[in-house]
Parts: structure tokens; C-alpha cells; sequence
């Protein structure tokens, strides 16, 4: 049972990364008690640099490092870094295949207090649309932790969305991670439920739920939404004929749209997606009942399945 939030997973681990690897570096944006990068720096002062409220420029800092050759991880809130830096993103980063290490920060509806206005929710589309970058939501506090090292070692742009809130755990420390495999945690063969990020963990509660129902459902979680594991979806679209996705993050452009695309060029089968449906969420008092709330419960996934199941081919 994790007992840490996310963000402070991911903060342990950069600082212990930064330990083994001298060329990282550390960016935020004056939010460094919010993103655990304070670990970071009071580990490596003079690895650490707060650039202040200047989420427009941050990108650029870090790509200004990178041709140095350090490995800069820039850390800011993904409801600020992905909209407000998307130009330098793009033209810098992106398009320059810097080698810059985005991380957003309180994604989803983790920070479920602040209002729609801080909700990460459309961090992922704005990310998979740049050429050249990577595009990771880590499931549990294991993942997020492993991702840094992989992330450190792949040459090039990437982004990883980090939650503010304590997450289920899903793997063990056996756990290694690998940038564009997604994996299997559960077999089946009805219906095929497609997670990530936090919405795995309801995925396998979903997958337990069906099974009472005599619904055997196969669960994948799939942390690299970009580039996307084809093979693996594929070969679930096949074998199960139905599938679901779930994503803390809108409908429209993310997880679900990147399956859909995929299954719709190669093979065909009917797809529902659970997301947020193109709204703005109002505030909740927990990031749980606010997921909960607006339509990203374990029932809202099992029903999906129940609902994909009546269109699935014979």
C-alpha cells in the first residue's frame, strides 16, 4: 500500500538519479516543495536551479543546459508547463530533439482543490502532438521512480505526468521499465482493458468486478502513450475482439484517441473510452471522489466493458 504521493516518489528518485548521474540537472519553477525537487537540491545545490514563475521560458533554460550536455529535468505543473511553454516546446525541444526531460507535476485531477484551471487534463494530447516526443504517465509510485533512469538514459525529448495524490501500488521493486513496452497484468479473452497512469489500478478492480459477472478480462497497462506499444494493442484487439480505455485525462486526444487510431488502421474492433468527456471538472475533496465523480470510477470501466461486449463481432 503506497503511503508517499507520487510527486515524492518521483522526487526521491531524481535526487538518488542525480546521485549516480553528475550531467543531470534540475529546473522548477519556484514550486520545488510541490514537485519534491527540493530533495534534488538540497542533495545537488549546484545541480538545482529555481528560474522562478517563468513557465514560458523554463523549456528553453533546460535546452540551453542540454547543449551543454547535461540532462536537464524541467519540472513545473502540467496545467502550466504543457499550454503556457507549448511554443518554446515545440520549436525548441521538440523540433530541436533536445535532449530535455519534461515533467508535469499535480497531472490529472490530482490537485483536486485548486479548480479546473489547475487540472491537467489535456497535457497529454499537447505532448503526443509534438514530433519526436515521448509521452509517459506512470502508473504507481514504482513506475514513476524507474521511469526517471529510463528517461535519463533515452536520448532525446520526453515528457512524464506526475500526480499530486498517493497512488495504488500496481508493481513491485521487481519492476524495470522499459519506454514503449506496455504490459500484461492480467490475461483474458472477452474484453481487453487498456490503462494508464492512475486508471490502471481501476482497471484490475474493474477486471474484478467483470470476472463476478463471468466476464474474463485482460488488463494492459500501458505507460508510454507515446510512441505507443502497436504490437501489443494490436494482438488484444485480436484475441479479445473489444476493448476499453481509461485515462485520467479528456477523451479527445490522449490514451484513447492514440488506441483508436492504432486498432482503426490495422484492426478493426469496437472501443469505448473512459475519460473525461470534453468538460472542465469543478473541485472536489479528494482527488478519488472527483475521478469518481466525473465518470472515472471502477464502475464507470466495468460498464464500459459490459457496454463494448454488445458491439463485439461474433
Amino acid at each position: 500500500m503506497a503511503t508517499i504521493p507520487q510527486r515524492q516518489a518521483y522526487g526521491t528518485a531524481l535526487a538518488d538519479y542525480g546521485e549516480e548521474n553528475q550531467d543531470v540537472v534540475a529546473l522548477d519553477a519556484d514550486v520545488s516543495n510541490c514537485t519534491f525537487t527540493s530533495y534534488f537540491a538540497a542533495r545537488h545545490p549546484t545541480r538545482f536551479f529555481n528560474v522562478g514563475v517563468t513557465e514560458t521560458s523554463i523549456a528553453n533554460i533546460g535546452v540551453g543546459m542540454a547543449l551543454e550536455g547535461r540532462i536537464p529535468f524541467v519540472n513545473t505543473f502540467a496545467s502550466i508547463l504543457t499550454p503556457r511553454g507549448c511554443d518554446a516546446i515545440r520549436t525548441c525541444v521538440a523540433y530541436a530533439r533536445a535532449n530535455v526531460k519534461l515533467i508535469g507535476g499535480y497531472a490529472g485531477l490530482s490537485d483536486y482543490k485548486d479548480g479546473p484551471t489547475h487540472f491537467g487534463i489535456n497535457d497529454i494530447a499537447l505532448m503526443r502532438a509534438m514530433p519526436n516526443m515521448v509521452v509517459i504517465t506512470p502508473a504507481d509510485n514504482v513506475e514513476a521512480a524507474r521511469m526517471v533512469r529510463a528517461l535519463g538514459e533515452h536520448d532525446g525529448p520526453a515528457y512524464m505526468r506526475v500526480s499530486r495524490a498517493v497512488v495504488p501500488d500496481v508493481f513491485d521493486d521487481s519492476y524495470e521499465a522499459q519506454i514503449g513496452k506496455g504490459i500484461t497484468l492480467r490475461s483474458g479473452s472477452d474484453v481487453t482493458l487498456v490503462g494508464t497512469g492512475v486508471m490502471v489500478a481501476r482497471c484490475l478492480k474493474a477486471a474484478d468486478a467483470l470476472a463476478k459477472q463471468g466476464v474474463d478480462a485482460r488488463v494492459l497497462a500501458v505507460h508510454t502513450v507515446k510512441p505507443l506499444d502497436r504490437e501489443l494493442i494490436l494482438k488484444a484487439a485480436e484475441e479479445t475482439g473489444a476493448l476499453v480505455t481509461a485515462e485520467e485525462h479528456s477523451i479527445i486526444g490522449g490514451l484513447g484517441s492514440a488506441v483508436a487510431e492504432t486498432t482503426a488502421e490495422c484492426w478493426p474492433a469496437p472501443l469505448e473510452r473512459v475519460g473525461l468527456l470534453d468538460v472542465f471538472c469543478e473541485t472536489g475533496p479528494d482527488p478519488e471522489t472527483l475521478m469518481d465523480a466525473w465518470g472515472l470510477s471502477v464502475n464507470d470501466i466495468a460498464q464500459a466493458a459490459m457496454r463494448v461486449l454488445q458491439r463485439k463481432r461474433s
